[in-house]
């Protein structure tokens, strides 16, 4: 079992940054993929990122590309989500999630273990 917990989001501006971390319990933490997913209020949920165990490979939502920044520190259990240039779109509680499924996938239905999400506000 692995217990994750988010933490890093609040109020911003546009144009602003924030970097959310979840850290996980568990001793294999290195051995998951991680992802990230938010939902905003009356919206579906989204995924944003996914990182691999080793840090090696990333995948991004393309409406986050070249604004978010997905990394891990296996040593401190915790993965990072590092998001510059937030817009009120990025408006969303922000889960962390491990990945069950295959490498790739962006369905919350591969990803298991969910912390109970950190909120994130953009707004001038």
């Amino acid at each position: 079992q692995v217990q994750l917990v988010e933490s890093g989001g609040g109020l911003v501006q546009p144009g602003d940054s924030l970097r959310l971390s979840c850290t996980a319990s568990g001793r294999t933490f290195s051995s998951y993929a991680m992802g990230w997913f938010r939902q905003a209020p009356g919206k579906e949920r989204e995924f944003v990122a996914a990182i691999t165990g080793d840090g090696g490979t990333t995948n991004y939502e393309d409406s986050v590309k070249g604004r978010f920044t997905i990394s891990r520190d296996n040593a401190k259990n915790t993965v990072y989500l590092r998001m510059n240039s937030l817009k009120p779109e990025d408006t969303a509680v922000y889960t962390c999630a491990v990945l069950v499924g295959i490498w790739g996938s962006r369905g919350y239905h591969d990803y298991r273990y969910r912390g109970q999400g950190t909120q994130v506000t953009v707004s001038s």
